[in-house]
């Protein structure tokens, strides 16, 4: 291979940090109100956040499941699951609110 071909290749993303808050049930649930969370090399989103906090198990499999309506934040913009995370973002994760 030689250097055109290199250069063609997808980098893969190092290994980034994230700030992670969870808010009203998530937060009681879960036990904790904020950490940081280490995502290793390769594509980050919110959603492979969101997978590995799940691989956990217990509470976090079942609270943040795809099936259960949690809203999430990336420095306090709403964002879809597919939004890209970088290296010190801070995302937040909490239920839909209602109000009456």
């Amino acid at each position: 291979m030689d250097h055109r071909d290199a250069a063609l290749q997808t980098p893969v993303a190092a290994q980034i940090t994230v700030v992670v808050l969870y808010f009203a049930r998530l937060r009681e649930v879960l036990g904790r109100d904020s950490e940081r969370v280490s995502l290793p090399p390769g594509g980050h989103s919110v959603s492979t956040l969101r997978q590995e906090l799940r691989a956990r198990g217990g509470a976090w499999e079942v609270e943040l499941a795809p099936s259960r309506p949690v809203r999430v934040a990336v420095n306090q913009d709403m964002v879809a699951g597919d939004a890209a995370l970088s290296n010190g973002d801070e995302v937040a994760f909490f239920p839909p609110v209602t109000g009456g």
